[in-house]
């Protein structure tokens, strides 16, 4: 669709830039990022409507001293659905966001087994499912129907 082929334009720079320092494929965080974010609609802002730049829905737990957006969310609790006020990790660009988790995949033990799956989508988005990274039972479906997406616009974009 068209909001999916804009997303795709508009991070795919940043997102290459990553790619090449991490070896995560672009496609690959790009379509995480438009899953997580709505393909741009649902993004994450601040109090006063700025955007907090992250595409990929990391909270800003643990040891995070960076900015932070408070946002209410719906969580999974046990299989219900419940508004949660969430603290997501801020940033000053798209590009940092790629680069935080990217950071967060590649040198996270937890997700280890994720980065033996670069060369396969649905090895990648089960890695992630497996890992824990969203509470969603359908999450690799969705996440693999999402970067299957993007492949096909980035081969449309050229």
């Amino acid at each position: 669709g068209e909001r999916q082929s804009a997303f795709v334009e508009r991070h795919g720079a940043a997102a290459q830039a990553v790619a090449r320092e991490s070896g995560i494929p672009a496609a690959f965080m790009l379509g995480q990022a438009g899953h997580e974010s709505g393909w741009g609609r649902g993004e994450i802002r601040h109090a006063d409507g700025s955007p907090a730049h992250n595409l990929f829905g990391i909270k800003a737990t643990g040891g995070w001293t960076g900015k932070v957006a408070e946002v209410t969310t719906t969580e999974y609790i046990n299989g219900e659905p419940r508004k949660v006020t969430a603290k997501f990790r801020a940033y000053d660009s798209y590009e940092e966001s790629f680069r935080d988790y990217a950071r967060l995949i590649g040198n996270s033990p937890r997700y280890e087994g994720v980065m033996d799956q670069l060369h396969s989508v649905q090895g990648f988005a089960k890695g992630l499912q497996r890992a824990g990274y969203a509470t969603d039972p359908s999450y690799a479906e969705k996440l693999g129907r999402a970067i299957n997406t993007t492949l096909s616009l980035q081969r449309a974009q050229g």
